[in-house]
């Protein structure tokens, strides 16, 4: 008598760059906007990170994320009158739609960030969260 054999279902493709996982910028600010406006965008739109666009040319200049905001209310200061420009990251570290996880986890842990926007050659492509890496990671196993 045979032994029954275990089927186990295929594993699914390893996502191995950044464009497999990132999420598209849905969300972004200004720098003259409020502070106050980015958090409640955050809050409704369930965004931990607005990317920061000139408004004249749609360039990316800078991250705002909800720990800039904290900072800004642990300083009281008043989010009704401070500009994102004052909280703001300027000139964040990008990646490519094409970065591996694996570098895009590496540049994350060594630099402390959460979040790092995606460019390509036309512009803003995505953001990609430490969350989404620790997924990614995670399945790959």
């Amino acid at each position: 008598m045979s032994q029954p054999q275990t089927t186990f279902p295929q594993s699914l493709p390893a996502l191995t760059a950044v464009a497999d996982i990132m999420q598209p910028p849905l969300t972004t600010v200004e720098r003259y906007d409020h502070v106050a406006a980015a958090a409640y965008l955050m809050r409704h739109v369930g965004a931990t990170a607005l990317m920061v666009l000139d408004a004249s040319t749609d360039r990316l200049i800078g991250i705002v994320t909800e720990a800039d905001v904290a900072h800004a209310v642990a300083d009281g200061k008043d989010v009704n009158e401070i500009r994102i420009h004052d909280v703001m990251t300027t000139r964040p570290t990008v990646i490519t739609p094409a970065t591996s996880i694996r570098d895009a986890a590496e540049i994350m842990t060594s630099s402390h960030f959460q979040h790092l926007p995606v460019m390509d050659g036309t512009g803003l492509r995505g953001v990609v969260e430490i969350s989404d890496v620790c997924r990614a990671l995670l399945a790959d196993g």
